[in-house]
């Protein structure tokens, strides 16, 4: 997938409805905006969420409010509290979140994240 042009906009995340999605425990709620190649997503999850599934996925994840783990599976483990941001590449990690108190996050990936072998 290409990206293509995308005019200015702006967003108004109080216009954009909410999906829920369970974890493991806990409840994440998703505001998504879908663009070509591109997504952009608010994220909240409830407190004590854990994510239901190790996600491949490239992202640029910043942290608005709150904190959490990120963690990779090979057990390594990275805390994020409000400011923070986080980069990977598609492929190049098995992360997931964890959360005791809440978090709330921006969530930017698509297709210019996916793994380049060069």
């Amino acid at each position: 997938m290409s990206i293509q042009n995308i005019p200015f906009q702006s967003i108004d995340w109080t216009k954009i409805s909410k999906t829920e999605h369970k974890g493991e425990t806990g409840i994440a709620y998703w505001q998504t905006i879908q663009l070509q190649g591109l997504r952009i997503r608010m994220v909240e999850y409830s407190r004590g969420y854990i994510a239901d599934h190790w996600c491949e996925k490239g992202h640029i994840l910043h942290c608005l409010e709150g904190d959490f783990v990120s963690e990779l599976k090979d057990g390594k483990k990275h805390t994020l509290t409000k400011g923070m941001t986080y980069v990977v590449s598609d492929e190049l990690s098995s992360h997931r979140s964890v959360t005791e108190n809440g978090v709330k996050l921006l969530i930017i990936d698509g297709a210019f994240l996916k793994l380049k072998v060069e």
